[in-house]
């Protein structure tokens, strides 16, 4: 069976103007997502996560576009996809839940008419059904009085609040996939961990998949099945979580993982040395080579590809055939 989602070598390169520069934001970036399955894509700023999912539901700025690879969801081509064709597909099958929920939101439209909307346009609802609809979704989003907040305006509700909404307003056309671009950010812990559990909740009553976009690695290990690291527009190692969490094979993973505090450790956090590059000056072989701590010359030279470590894991370095031959620890030594 195939999977809902299958995005295969998918580049998508920003333009200057006149098109003298090119800057290789999402360059070759593989990953398949099933029905109800959640995947993290982890990473620093500027790796190219953000523009991996826009590339999904098409919404690149003018600056941006798809120039290869691959975009399957449902059995469907989303790259030979018109932009009338896009936006039958967005909020009807695909919906995307970004970090300010200001920016979703309209302050001149009441909470009601803004989840509203994508039940009326896809799916036809009309009169007490939709008022019924509105009503379901603020209450699935644990927004409690749901049949007062409907008549109030994103300025009267709490950040916390207007995040849950703009989840219910994702909801509304019964999508099969919800992107969620780091919707935690600007959450304080408490209001983090209740909006997570209100999502866990959609997704079990719903079977929706989520692609979740975070830098927080806590989240990843609480939500999703699976997660892809990307790193200079490429996804340095994939694989489920369990094992990326236990036994990571990328120097790259390794270091976000020792980045994190653990309770009731008192070794230091590991710093990861230097800057992500420019994406429009990539050093030569590896991109994270001129940071990593087991560089070898070869790094420098030759850019790996995917090696694989188990059936659905793989991570791209040099250093994984090295492990393969029991020769890691003097590589690194």
């Amino acid at each position: 069976m195939a999977p809902l989602l299958r995005v295969s070598d998918l580049q998508t390169h920003y333009f200057s103007f006149g098109g003298t520069r090119v800057v290789k934001a999402v360059d070759g970036v593989s990953f398949t997502l099933e029905e109800g399955e959640t995947i993290g894509l982890v990473g620093e700023s500027g790796c190219g996560k953000t523009t991996t999912c826009l590339s999904v539901v098409g919404l690149l700025p003018p600056a941006a576009r798809v120039v290869g690879g691959s975009i399957e969801f449902a059995g469907e081509e989303l790259t030979t996809k018109r932009p009338r064709e896009m936006r039958r597909i967005r909020g009807r099958q695909i919906a995307m839940i970004l970090q300010d929920p200001m920016a979703s939101l309209n302050p001149l439209f009441s909470i009601y008419w803004q989840v509203a909307e994508p039940a009326y346009h896809h799916q036809g609802m009309r009169g007490r059904s939709l008022l019924k609809r509105v009503r379901d979704l603020l209450r699935a989003v644990r927004i409690a009085s749901p049949e007062v907040r409907m008549r109030e305006y994103p300025h009267q509700m709490s950040g916390g609040m207007r995040q849950r909404v703009v989840g219910a307003i994702a909801m509304a056309g019964g999508p099969k996939l919800i992107i969620a671009d780091e919707p935690t950010t600007n959450l304080d812990v408490t209001i983090q961990a209740q909006y997570l559990e209100v999502l866990k909740d959609i997704q079990q009553q719903s079977g929706v998949a989520l692609i979740f976009v975070t830098h927080n690695l806590g989240i990843v290990a609480k939500m999703c099945d699976k997660m892809a690291v990307m790193y200079a527009g490429k996804i340095v190692e994939h694989g489920a979580v369990r094992d990326l969490f236990r036994d990571p094979k990328h120097p790259y993973t390794q270091a976000l993982l020792g980045s994190m505090p653990k309770l009731g450790s008192k070794e230091p956090l590991f710093a990861i040395p230097g800057q992500p590059p420019n994406l429009a000056q990539l050093p030569s072989g590896c991109a994270f080579q001129p940071r990593c701590v087991h560089a070898m010359p070869r790094c420098a030279m030759q850019e790996p590809d995917d090696r694989r470590i188990g059936p659905n894991w793989t991570a791209k370095c040099w250093l994984v055939d090295q492990q393969a031959k029991g020769q890691y620890a003097s590589a690194t030594a």
